[in-house]
């Protein structure tokens, strides 16, 4: 099979799937595909021009096809969707969120800010409004899903962890945490619920 561009980027993602972000070297890559390294520059320059070959795909998964809202659909509630769409795409693969963040000029995540700031300056927000408003959409369902993909404490951190002395000191978080997560709360309805803050928040900055 002729090596191509599409074919790297598809190993790679594969590369991913396997050993996470930091398995994901120009050496491994080249052995999946049986080349030398140096026939790789051909297609990728650099790692970052790999990594956003990696960040597009990721992306273009859940993102192939894009629309902004329907004509009596609240902005507010498609952004909602659009933020859900992309912690899809992160959670799909390890360390996706790492991924998207360390992209340099994804073309896909330009796509999905251009249609998402355009949606929402065709409802009369202002341009910097908007702006500011898809950011912050953007930036924190990122930083979600990378605490949600961040790795858990290991044998040694638990077993020297104090629960009863981190109780007593931190008494409401321990009991928020609790209280919170009742049969049936999952941390999706966690995203959900921090999600709908935010946008309530760009709502009232929007006054729309």
């Amino acid at each position: 099979m002729a090596l191509d561009r599409q074919r790297i980027v598809a190993e790679a993602v594969a590369l991913l799937d396997a050993e996470g972000l930091d398995g994901v070297t120009t050496r491994k890559l080249a052995a999946r595909l049986g080349v030398q390294s140096p026939t790789l520059y051909w297609h990728v320059p650099n790692k970052a021009a790999l990594v956003t070959a990696i960040a597009d795909a990721i992306l273009d998964q859940e993102f192939g096809d894009m629309a902004p809202p329907a004509p009596h659909e609240r902005w507010q509630d498609w952004l909602g969707g659009l933020a859900g769409r992309l912690r899809r795409a992160l959670l799909a693969h390890p360390d996706g969120a790492r991924v998207v963040s360390a992209a340099q000029l994804s073309v896909t995540m330009a796509a999905i800010s251009e249609l998402a700031m355009s949606a929402l300056v065709s409802r009369g927000i202002p341009l910097r409004q908007a702006r500011v408003i898809v950011l912050t959409v953007e930036r924190f369902t990122v930083g979600h899903v990378l605490e949600e993909q961040a790795p858990r404490p290991d044998a040694d951190a638990l077993q020297h962890f104090d629960m009863a002395t981190f109780t007593e000191r931190h008494p409401t978080v321990v009991a928020a945490i609790a209280e919170y997560f009742q049969p049936g709360q999952t941390v999706d309805d966690l995203f959900r619920d921090c999600l709908e803050v935010v946008i309530a928040g760009a709502v009232r900055t929007a006054g729309r």
